[in-house]
């Protein structure tokens, strides 16, 4: 763009951080004709302000004609306490009345330097001047010093190399850390539903199930006072399989393990169909949950004075004739025998109960730390740190998924340091703490393929993707619907900017964004399935879908459900206090509420389920885009349309949802935040 005449507006629009501040910026102009900065000019001013936006505007006398405008280069002089800048974007305005758009969206700090190209999206092919590409090839370097690959524990995926979050490149820490503090969180959490007073009891038991409920008084909600109600029922139970906070690990069994020695005669009255059991599994009526990747994990051995023990059940369910998930058998252990019976929906009331409680705890346990934990907090970060490695910031796909990596390394780490770290607050009220949570993600690494994150084709692998055969599995109903829309938005995006296969196979950027994530993020495993690289525009559009899918609905469907499903604690046990029953006709009701969390482990854990169910201030949802990372009006036409996709799905959930006890609403696109940030 040609830039003649004397004055041009530049329009800085930040975020101050910092109190009463005195501050000192310059902003450069960089053009095809002026390879030398053109100082545009200083502003110097006294703000009064703790956290404020700021709209300046400056005035540029340039002498002869720029051309076309290739960088503008920002500095902040250093003052001598920490005054960083958040600058937004800015605006170029020529005498002719046209408009550049110089996005930033990032931190201006010290007297480091940032320099800005406009808001066009390129690849690497599309820059012609010297100058353009070596300031992309210098962004890159600079970022790869500052996002470093490190290794957590042997076999995990590779994070971020950071101690701290204070050790984190400043634009992706959170604003305030306070609000990401596990510690402060949860203590609050515990004040906010007053759970505080059974504290000085840490380890005493409680006496009743009644018991429980004086402490549930004040976290009551719609479905964790549905969940209280009706949680010993058979019909409950089977649900959280299809729609509660881990509804990822039921599968349709094609044939009963020799490990589960189950027999037509056991099983004979739960069977509707006057079918054998057989017929039964070759109809598609019989489901399995097996948890066998708790199977030799170590029990929390962090408070010597409590025992916490761990099982690894087996659970086959049944589709009666209403068509609802029901168990007919359970085995608390993975081999078969006389100490390790099967219990059945026919055998004495509290040894049903009480093998339904070790079913809810170890899925628990599965879903905190292999659904949860590894399968989006960890990968995300993968995505994230591989991005921002091999993405410059005028790539389209750093534009495009930028906003769904926001805060991820940051929450990630803040766990690292303080959640899930030795002696942390892991530890205090769970049986997979003190390192049988790192013990389950190293053997829950040689599941974590490619294909298990495309969630349709994963849908499809357990034979769950029938909707007349299984019709009240929301949370396939829902994802299918948000997948499509993503894909579609991620096709949309992709076709603008790659003409062909051609074009992608020749994006050295994309390419070196591909290997990354498979050579440090999965180990370079060929067997996690991860491509090494990508040759055509289908096979991208497929690739982006699963970051973006991952990165938002699939963390949201698994964890905001936390607080509805968790916090009646029958229901989801964290730890339990005594070992599987080995004999039939021995449980009592004493057992159980024994066996059951003691009163500062429930404590812990309903201050756990609580905050991690919260949203973070200021969401952003799918489709929420307020940072204007891509200017072209195709891509902010594409997401248009991908926003009407998703007002259409939030309708059609919400229309679905009238008058049920049950409300599925985890993967309603306005509570599906854009990225894993808490």
């Amino acid at each position: 763009m040609e830039m003649q005449g004397k004055v041009t507006s530049i329009i800085l629009i930040c975020w101050l951080k910092s109190h009463l501040c005195d501050f000192l910026l310059s902003a450069h102009i960089l053009s095809d004709r002026c390879c030398h900065p053109k100082l545009a000019k200083d502003r110097h001013a006294i703000c009064e302000a703790v956290c404020y936006h700021l709209v300046d505007s400056y005035d540029v006398t340039v002498e002869e004609d720029l051309g076309e405008i290739q960088l503008i280069k920002i500095e902040k002089r250093k003052y001598w306490y920490q005054d960083d800048w958040y600058l937004k974007y800015i605006t170029v305005k020529t005498p002719l009345g046209d408009y550049l758009e110089f996005p930033c969206y990032r931190w201006i700090t010290d007297e480091k330097e940032v320099v800005l190209r406009d808001g066009r999206a390129k690849l690497s092919r599309d820059d012609k001047t010297q100058i353009l590409k070596q300031h992309r090839r210098k962004e890159l370097e600079t970022r790869q010093k500052m996002y470093r690959w490190k290794e957590w524990h042997p076999g995990f995926p590779l994070s971020i190399d950071a101690h701290s979050h204070s050790d984190l490149p400043r634009d992706i820490q959170f604003d305030n850390e306070k609000g990401i503090d596990f510690i402060l969180n949860y203590s609050k959490a515990m004040e906010n539903l007053y759970v505080n007073r059974f504290m000085h009891m840490f380890q005493s038991s409680w006496s009743d199930f009644a018991d429980f409920e004086r402490i549930f008084v004040r976290i009551s909600n719609t479905i964790s006072e549905y969940v209280m109600q009706h949680w010993k029922e058979d019909f409950m139970f089977g649900y959280q399989f299809l729609n509660g906070c881990n509804p990822v690990l039921i599968r349709r069994c094609t044939e009963i393990p020799k490990k589960l020695p189950v027999t037509m005669d056991m099983v004979e009255c739960s069977l509707e169909r006057n079918l054998t059991l057989e017929d039964e599994v070759k109809q598609g009526n019989i489901f399995i949950v097996d948890y066998e990747l708790l199977d030799g994990v170590d029990a929390n051995k962090t408070d010597p004075c409590t025992i916490q023990y761990l099982a690894a059940p087996i659970c086959l369910l049944y589709k009666n004739l209403e068509n609802k998930i029901v168990p007919i058998a359970i085995q608390l252990g993975q081999k078969p025998g006389p100490d390790n019976p099967i219990f059945l929906p026919s055998d004495a009331t509290y040894d049903w109960l009480l093998a339904k409680i070790w079913v809810r705890s170890s899925d628990f346990h599965i879903h905190q730390t292999v659904t949860h934990l590894l399968r989006t907090h960890l990968v995300s970060e993968v995505f994230s740190i591989a991005m921002f490695r091999q993405l410059p910031a005028v790539h389209p796909l750093f534009k495009l998924l930028v906003p769904h990596m926001r805060f991820t390394i940051a929450i990630n780490t803040k766990a690292r340091e303080q959640l899930i770290c030795e002696c942390g607050l892991f530890d205090k009220a769970n049986a997979t703490g003190g390192g049988g949570h790192v013990q389950m993600v190293q053997k829950a690494m040689k599941d974590l393929t490619y294909s298990s994150l495309c969630f349709p084709e994963e849908i499809k692998a357990k034979g769950m993707d029938s909707k007349e055969d299984i019709p009240y599995y929301y949370y396939r109903d829902d994802g299918i619907k948000v997948w499509e829309s993503i894909k579609s938005f991620a096709e949309d995006v992709i076709h603008i900017y790659y003409e062909s296969d051609e074009v992608v196979c020749e994006d050295v950027e994309l390419q070196a964004f591909i290997k990354d994530i498979y050579v440090y993020g999965m180990r370079g495993v060929k067997a996690s399935g991860f491509p090494k690289m990508i040759r055509t525009r289908e096979k991208l559009a497929e690739y982006l879908t699963v970051i973006i899918f991952t990165t938002s609905a699939q963390h949201a469907a698994v964890n905001f459900g936390q607080y509805d499903w968790c916090s009646w604690i029958p229901n989801a046990p964290p730890t339990m206090r005594c070992p599987p029953p080995t004999e039939k006709g021995k449980v009592t009701i004493e057992q159980i509420v024994e066996s059951l969390p003691d009163r500062g482990r429930s404590c812990w854990h309903l201050g756990a389920v609580w905050a991690l169910s919260q949203f973070q201030d200021n969401e952003l949802f799918l489709g929420m885009y307020p940072d204007e990372h891509f200017v072209e009006k195709p891509v902010k036409e594409a997401m248009a349309k991908f926003r009407k996709n998703l007002d259409e799905i939030v309708n059609a959930i919400s229309d679905r949802n009238k008058n049920k006890k049950l409300p599925y609403y985890y993967l309603s696109p306005d509570r599906i935040p854009n990225s894993v940030a808490v």
